[in-house]
């Protein structure tokens, strides 16, 4: 039996224009899987399927313009179909089967209605909403501050020595201008005391916000003794009627290591003390490279090792060339392709074995910083015993609303899959209380911005070109060097650019890339252009003010089509 999909209620809206069909016959669609985009006053909206089915036939097309009630496509329910009232529980992957839990026996130190493991963005974010809406919440953290790694030792103490290495650099850089400061004084104990000072004020704000929420703080490790009690290791114990785990992810660190001091991870070189005179930083990644620059700010002699052939693996090429430009004469050495083969401690340093063109057979390093990639901790927590899956990377399996495949435990952040960063972690944090709540939340992102806190700073969002060239997607480029920007001059910093790529048949931005200064505050604007469906001309005739870094944005959105006036570019297109 088909069902006829129709248009919902637009509000006051009416003959709305579909600009785009989603689906085709012969598609397979998930309750709330969009099926068309409509277009209000230069507004965008998709209009969600209710129903899971293959779609049979597609109503609409491109241009027509549509009402309350009128079809959009006729499904073939599926056999599993889940009704719209429980549309809560559908889920965007296919779920796990269930697997029996562990039963608990006798009586629990604690009882609550939602307990959140991991008090990370993700976490605290996630128990802060759920007691805003009205939730019995325990929240369990490890460690004796909340926050998590961001806050305690990765995200705000990395920004805080950041801007430190930015003083210092922009003081040097000044000298060509006329204006020559001292060499600077490296406190290295001071410098650590006011991280650790930037550090305390937001973990002192997120315990007087958890007691003004009522929401109970447990310092303690937990691990699950069945689907509905967590065993903590202070022998306390924990019923809950819903979980949310936001247990977050741990560095990776190299097999085989010598057992020495000066081998740390990103949470050892965020302490500074002593400042190394020189630094193998093992890793080209962003978390890896952000250290760098701080160390290299400070004094330390610097080097690079990366296995793949470019530092940032994924990242579009053009981006690390401003990157590049800027860091060689910063850095000893940047060797990419190259493989680290050994480590053997010794009295003058740790002397490292590589295997590579572009690197010395052997090098001594009075620290070494691994910073290989991060693993979530779905795997350490004895999830098995609740039936909640976890495959071998510690990655647990959600669906839209962060469910598991146990209906009453969710799973947010690090260990749910996709980027490792803060800001997902938030967004899925809020999904994950308001349907805990029983509210109809779907965490639909369309993209998510990342960003590297480097010297100059290097942010995207959306669609990558090595992306599209790998899913064959159709885009057109277009870019504003930040050398014809009149701030960037001003501020002695030309060698960035703005770029954005374009859907050549709609005009929409589909992603968008900035390198300079700045640009992890500027890159916002193109990730919102992304969720409202803008075009070019949306963005182009949207007044910047001048002269700003962020204008370079409409300045690039105009050279794709063709109406700058700030530098020329013959036109590729006819407008």
């Amino acid at each position: 039996m088909t069902v006829k999909l129709t248009i919902p209620d637009l509000g006051d809206f009416k003959d709305v224009e579909v600009i785009e069909v989603l689906v085709a016959p012969g598609d397979t669609v998930a309750v709330e899987d969009p099926l068309i985009t409509l277009e209000t006053d230069k507004a965008t909206m998709d209009v969600p399927a209710e129903q899971a089915g293959e779609v049979v036939s597609v109503d609409v097309s491109v241009g027509d313009r549509v009402s309350q009630g009128d079809a959009v496509v006729s499904i073939e329910p599926s056999a599993s179909d889940v009704p719209v009232e429980k549309i809560e529980e559908i889920q965007k992957t296919a779920a796990p089967e269930i697997v029996a839990a562990t039963p608990s026996t006798g009586d629990a130190t604690h009882k609550a209605e939602l307990v959140v493991i991991g008090a990370g963005p993700g976490g605290y974010t996630a128990a802060f909403r759920a007691a805003d809406l009205g939730m019995d919440v325990v929240l369990i953290e490890r460690w004796p501050t909340l926050g998590g790694v961001c806050l305690n030792v990765g995200c705000i103490p990395s920004k805080a020595l950041l801007h430190a290495a930015k003083v210092i650099d922009e003081a040097e850089a000044m000298a060509e201008h006329g204006v020559v400061f001292g060499k600077p004084r490296i406190d290295a104990l001071k410098l650590r005391d006011w991280k650790n000072e930037v550090i305390g004020k937001l973990t002192g704000g997120l315990s007087t916000m958890a007691k003004q929420r009522k929401v109970r703080v447990i310092e303690a490790q937990a691990q699950f003794e069945s689907a509905n009690r967590l065993r903590l290791d202070n022998d306390e114990s924990v019923d809950f009627e819903k979980c949310i785990i936001a247990a977050g992810s741990e560095p990776v660190m190299l097999p085989n290591l010598p057992d020495d001091p000066r081998i740390v991870d990103s949470t050892g070189a965020l302490e500074l003390a002593p400042l190394p005179k020189r630094l193998l930083v093992v890793g080209g990644g962003i978390i890896g490279l952000e250290m760098a620059c701080v160390y290299a700010a400070l004094g330390t002699e610097v080097s690079v090792v990366e296995l793949m052939d470019s530092l940032m693996p994924g990242t579009d090429k053009d981006l690390l060339r401003p990157f590049l430009k800027v860091v060689k004469d910063r850095y000893d050495a940047i060797m990419t392709s190259t493989k680290v083969t050994g480590m053997r401690a010794t009295v003058p340093g740790i002397e490292v074995a590589f295997e590579g063109d572009k690197a010395p057979s052997v090098g001594v390093y009075d620290r070494v910083l691994i910073s290989v990639g991060r693993r979530a901790n779905g795997d350490k927590l004895g999830a098995e015993k609740a039936g909640v899956q976890v495959d071998e990377r510690g990655i647990i399996s959600v669906d839209k609303q962060m469910r598991t495949n146990v209906p009453h435990i969710f799973a947010i952040g690090d260990l749910a899959g996709g980027p490792m960063l803060a800001h997902k972690a938030t967004h899925e944090a809020k999904v994950a209380a308001e349907v805990a709540h029983g509210h109809k939340s779907f965490f639909d992102a369309r993209t998510i911005p990342s960003v590297a806190y480097t010297d100059p700073e290097i942010a995207w969002v959306g669609l990558t070109e090595i992306e599209a060239k790998e899913q064959g997607i159709e885009y057109e480029k277009a870019q504003f060097p930040w050398a014809a920007s009149g701030r960037a001059l001003s501020i002695g910093r030309s060698e960035g650019f703005t770029k954005l790529l374009f859907d050549p048949k709609t005009d929409r931005v589909l992603g968008g890339a900035i390198v300079g200064p700045s640009a992890g505050d500027l890159i916002a604007e193109i990730g919102l252009a992304i969720e409202m469906g803008a075009d070019a001309t949306d963005i182009g005739l949207t007044i910047h003010p001048h002269p700003t870094l962020s204008e370079t944005v409409a300045f690039t959105a105009e050279a794709f089509e063709g109406t700058l006036t700030d530098l020329y570019i013959p036109k590729k297109r006819k407008r």
